[in-house]
């Protein structure tokens, strides 16, 4: 469950697709409760197969805390418990060693393992850390984040190549030093939502509007839900997700059960495109402007045919305006994000049904995984 995983995971099922042998290391699944999972705990490593693709998990320190303290020192537990990876790594003699960034600290142990192995190393940026950290008000900018500043270069200038998300990492691996740089979208499978994709909707009482994805800091959905009047708006709010907001976002419902707000349980990757299907537009939200970022949920929503009301700026705004996908407002505005919806509100099914065409022809065309994938798998073949 979550868009890093879910994108990783169809990554390297294509990349299997094309011929390539893979190897994952990476934790105890922990996401998004910050618990290590039942089946898991207690344990220091084990292996694991998800069809097909070989893991080594290792144990850490598992937290979704607000603070910065238990964030950082679960980046640190795994980045340290990963290096004991390091004879499973060599004995598989990979011609890459990718690593995710974030968490920034996984790559000295990316670095590590690619030296040892005698393997290229590629970080995948995608957020810029620890500048995302800093404006979502999770790390200040004082000794640590200086000298996760002075980290965050020295990866870009040591490893033998870096991809970034967004053209605005890719300006700053650039400016800061990386020797090579591919521009690596999230992009969509669009395969998953062709049997779900809405082309032509009656409209039927209330917006229907759907949130699915994590209840966190950077997404703000408890403080949008206690701002925003969807009743006033003619409107219905339904989430899907789970994450460190959940329990406040219950208490705020149980106490306000008329706002025309309805919270679900959180659903796994394979059942996204049948549930989000059922609704008129998806809200997209950020707290502020993530550097660099654009939410997968973009993308998916695009795929299934569902026009987007987005307020989280940046790259991801100029993207839903160049390719007419939706709606955009300024992050944590919310009387602008009210107002919106209830324009959305007054649109007929065609106008509608309009934008949901533009939203399957930029999946198709342009962010279609598929085609970041023949980019990715030209890049390494080049590059052996």
């Amino acid at each position: 469950m979550g868009a890093p995983q879910s994108r990783l995971y169809e990554t390297l099922l294509a990349l299997q697709k094309r011929g390539w042998q893979v190897l994952v290391i990476t934790a105890m699944p922990n996401y998004p409760k910050g618990k290590v999972f039942e089946g898991y705990r207690g344990k220091w490593s084990m292996k694991d197969e998800i069809n097909g693709i070989e893991l080594k998990r290792y144990t850490l320190y598992a937290s979704h805390s607000k603070k910065a303290i238990p964030r950082i020192i679960s980046m640190l537990s795994f980045s340290f418990t990963a290096l004991f990876s390091t004879r499973a790594v060599r004995k598989f003699n990979p011609d890459y060693v990718i690593t995710e960034s974030p968490p920034l600290t996984v790559g000295l142990t990316g670095l590590w393992l690619a030296k040892r192995s005698g393997a290229k190393h590629i970080l995948n940026v995608s957020d810029i850390w620890p500048l995302s950290a800093l404006r979502l008000g999770a790390i200040s900018e004082g000794y640590m984040y200086k000298q996760l500043e002075k980290l965050e270069r020295y990866l870009y200038k040591q490893s033998y190549a870096c991809m970034g998300q967004s053209f605005e990492i890719t300006d700053r691996l650039n400016e800061a030093g990386s020797k090579k740089t591919l521009l690596f979208r999230n992009g969509v499978d669009t395969e998953r939502f062709e049997g779900n994709r809405i082309t032509n909707k009656e409209r039927e009482g209330k917006l229907k509007i759907v949130y699915a994805g994590l209840l966190g800091i950077a997404q703000g959905v408890a403080d949008l839900c206690k701002h925003v009047s969807f009743a006033s708006a003619n409107a219905e709010l339904h989430i899907y997700g789970d994450g460190s907001q959940k329990q406040e976002l219950l208490e705020y419902l149980t106490q306000n059960p008329d706002c025309n707000i309805y919270l679900h349980s959180a659903v796994g990757r394979a059942e996204i495109p049948r549930i989000i299907a059922q609704y008129d537009v998806t809200l997209i939200p950020l707290v502020t402007p993530i550097y660099g970022a654009v939410p997968s949920k973009i993308y998916e929503a695009m795929a299934a045919g569902l026009p987007i009301i987005f307020s989280g700026g940046g790259e991801g705004e100029r993207i839903i305006k160049e390719h007419n996908t939706g709606w955009v407002c300024v992050p944590s505005d919310h009387q602008q994000i009210q107002d919106t919806i209830l324009k959305v509100s007054e649109m007929d099914a065609q106008s509608l049904n309009e934008i949901r065409t533009h939203c399957i022809k930029a999946a198709d065309e342009v962010f279609n995984r598929a085609i970041q994938i023949d980019t990715l798998d030209k890049f390494l073949t080049r590059e052996e």
